[in-house]
């Protein structure tokens, strides 16, 4: 993760973007007269709403949690996709 001041982040805007986006790493800028704020890549934001979003039920993250133990332990199936059959929920 990068810090910069204000007026770094401003002097490279476009090379911070750029960074930030082909790292993956948030950049914090700081400022003399305000709260720091954080930029990240759209990707990274969106990525972070949607495992927020999945961990946000409490059945949901369990299952996930569950899922990863398995897979951890050696227990996971390779399994062939159908695209055009309905998916089956137990």
């Amino acid at each position: 993760m990068n810090i910069l001041t204000f007026s770094e982040a401003r002097a490279g805007l476009k090379a911070v973007m750029d960074d930030v986006c082909t790292d993956h790493s948030p950049t914090v800028i700081t400022r003399q007269s305000g709260e720091a704020v954080v930029m990240l890549s759209l990707a990274d934001f969106n990525s972070i709403e949607e495992t927020l979003y999945l961990l946000s039920s409490p059945k949901n993250a369990n299952r996930l949690l569950t899922s990863l133990e398995q897979l951890k332990a050696g227990k996971a199936r390779i399994r062939e996709l159908d695209r055009n059959e309905e998916p089956k929920i137990k």
